[in-house]
């Protein structure tokens, strides 16, 4: 009997997230649905519900999966906790990243004793892989990307840096900047003209991802994103250094090391560190991600401990959903 699937969303970058998993869900004959209101859900009775984002309504059936919206970054909360590794107790099943995710999330699993994790490899980056044999090109691609939160952000600071370089140079310039990023700054951007700049939207990121040679970004797990193609990153002013990207502090600076990098495509030796938080390159984590749960599913008994009401939460995905039925 095929199994019912439900992927639940709620921002639009979670599209290029599940695109991947739903192709391999119906290869194997199963059926999937992407959101749907909580009555629909109910009737649909799903086995297993998939999250790109950091919530989901416990009144759903069915086994709640994990499968993030973005990779680890070093972004943290003002008490120093880091925003990846939050635990809401909301999931059954993490599916992680990588060596370094992995061992993050089996920690807090002991801790909690309420989730099961598993290392997959992340579905989104599945068309990526194989990487492409990168040819030498006459004109040569940067990939900005910015964050929404004011606190990381460079996009305001950069906007006239970057229109003074597509003026300046012949490159071809993606431009995208996260869905939430203040409407102000997303019209500035869209507003550049020229046959050489591209706005992307999030669900475009991969195909351009691709065609890019560099990029330059702030403070952002697209950063880690890219990286999986063993193209040179610099970010400017970024929160924390990292081995794996060139960073710039100055502003006076950037043009000369954003060439310099772009023209000798210095990649730092990050194969290391890639190994860390994502050394899948098969392209297959989908399936990965399909077996854990087929697995746990014909093992209903997970042995876990029973996770809190998480009243407020819910009370707060039952007003947004409209469904009062339990």
């Amino acid at each position: 009997m095929p199994k019912r699937y439900l992927f639940f969303i709620s921002q639009n970058y979670s599209y290029p997230v599940l695109r991947p998993l739903e192709k391999v869900i119906k290869k194997r004959g199963d059926r999937v649905k992407w959101f749907m209101y909580g009555a629909e859900v109910q009737s649909y009775r799903p086995d297993a519900v998939f999250v790109p984002g950091n919530v989901v309504p416990s009144f759903f059936s069915g086994l709640k999966v994990q499968v993030f919206h973005g990779l680890p970054s070093t972004k943290v909360k003002k008490n120093g906790q880091i925003y990846h590794y939050i635990v809401r107790e909301m999931f059954d099943l993490y599916c992680t990243q990588g060596k370094d995710s992995t061992k993050k999330f089996q920690a807090l699993a002991q801790k909690y004793a309420s989730f099961l994790v598993k290392e997959t490899g992340w579905s989104k980056l599945d068309p990526l892989f194989p990487l492409e044999h990168r040819q030498n090109k006459e004109t040569k691609s940067i990939f900005f990307a910015s964050t929404f939160s004011p606190r990381f952000s460079k996009a305001e600071v950069l906007y006239p840096f970057i229109l003074e370089m597509i003026q300046k140079y012949n490159y071809h310039w993606y431009i995208t900047l996260h869905p939430k990023m203040d409407s102000k700054i997303v019209a500035l951007y869209k507003a550049i003209e020229g046959k050489n700049v591209k706005f992307v939207e999030s669900i475009e990121v991969i195909e351009y991802f691709k065609k890019s040679d560099i990029m330059l970004c702030d403070t952002s797990s697209i950063i880690y994103e890219f990286s999986t193609q063993n193209k040179p990153v610099i970010t400017f002013q970024t929160e924390k250094e990292e081995a794996l990207f060139i960073n710039v502090k100055e502003l006076e600076r950037l043009e000369e090391i954003l060439i310099k990098t772009l023209e000798e495509e210095n990649i730092k030796d990050k194969n290391n560190h890639l190994k860390d938080f994502h050394p899948y390159i098969d392209g297959k984590s989908s399936e990965r991600v399909l077996d854990t749960v087929e697995s746990l599913l014909s093992h209903p008994n997970l042995s876990l401990k029973k996770k809190p009401i998480n009243l407020v939460r819910n009370f707060k995905l039952r007003k947004a959903l409209n469904y009062w039925k339990f």
